[in-house]
């Protein structure tokens, strides 16, 4: 049934979403046009996917562990590292585009929550290698994974750090002078969600960009997702389906763009 609801909700998209030509707002269609639907190779690519290539080969058994919301059925259980790297990596083509929007936006940190085994997190630091990438993952065993992988992709000033999401992020927000880029992919579940983004808010500016994962993976993940976008602060969102874009600009009348990808 929730396939079923989740093929819905994307052909819903795909027929109410529109492509850069249907979008008037300029900075929208600038966006889409020179980032989006940019699909010309980068430097960093190749090496990158040949790493999620050996790592959905990888046998070794390691156990699982998880706050989120597979957390009733996922811990404890040991699992392959290709399985998870089959399973739950980001997929090359969100991949690459959340790589794109760092690169576009510049950020002097981009804040990532949940590492799994450090993909995204590599392109994040390939395509601004001047920023400062801070990434938590809650599993202390796929945590090891993701370590090692970054030290392989040759990005080893990433500070990655291990534990409950719940009781990291705050004290990391608050270190935090503002922020620039976040990408949560961690913890779906409405409660939690919309926890993070409130604990994000004193912190945003003009420029910042959040982004949240799997914003049709639930009820509760819609029900979120919405009360992000009503947000006062909240000037501009960008629904992807498999990502929502959200930004704060300031001066700009209140807008959400539904684009197809």
């Amino acid at each position: 049934m929730a396939n079923y609801r989740f093929f819905l909700d994307y052909l819903a998209h795909r027929l109410s979403a529109k492509t850069r030509h249907g979008v008037h707002s300029p900075f929208v269609y600038q966006l889409v046009d020179e980032v989006i639907y940019d699909f010309s190779p980068k430097p960093y690519e190749e090496e990158i996917e040949r790493k999620r290539q050996a790592l959905q080969k990888d046998m070794r058994i390691i156990k699982v562990t998880d706050y989120g919301a597979g957390s009733m059925m996922n811990n404890g259980k040991q699992k392959a590292v290709g399985t998870i790297a089959k399973n739950a990596l980001k997929p090359k083509r969100v991949a690459q585009l959340i790589a794109r929007l760092a690169n576009r936006f510049t950020p002097a940190t981009i804040i990532e929550l949940g590492t799994c085994l450090g993909i995204t997190t590599a392109y994040l630091a390939k395509a601004a290698p001047k920023a400062s990438v801070i990434t938590v993952e809650g599993c202390p065993e796929t945590s090891a994974v993701a370590r090692q992988t970054l030290d392989e992709l040759g990005a080893p000033h990433i500070t990655l750090k291990t534990g409950n999401f719940d009781n990291i992020l705050p004290e990391l927000i608050q270190q935090q002078e503002k922020i620039d880029f976040l990408f949560l992919d961690g913890n779906h579940r409405k409660e939690a969600t919309l926890n993070y983004f409130y604990l994000c808010l004193p912190k945003v500016h003009a420029q910042s960009l959040l982004i949240f994962d799997d914003i049709y993976w639930s009820k509760g993940m819609k029900e979120a997702w919405q009360e992000i976008k009503n947000h006062p602060q909240v000037t501009l969102t960008i629904d992807l389906f498999f990502i929502g874009l959200v930004f704060f600009k300031k001066g700009q009348e209140k807008e959400h763009f539904k684009i197809r990808y």
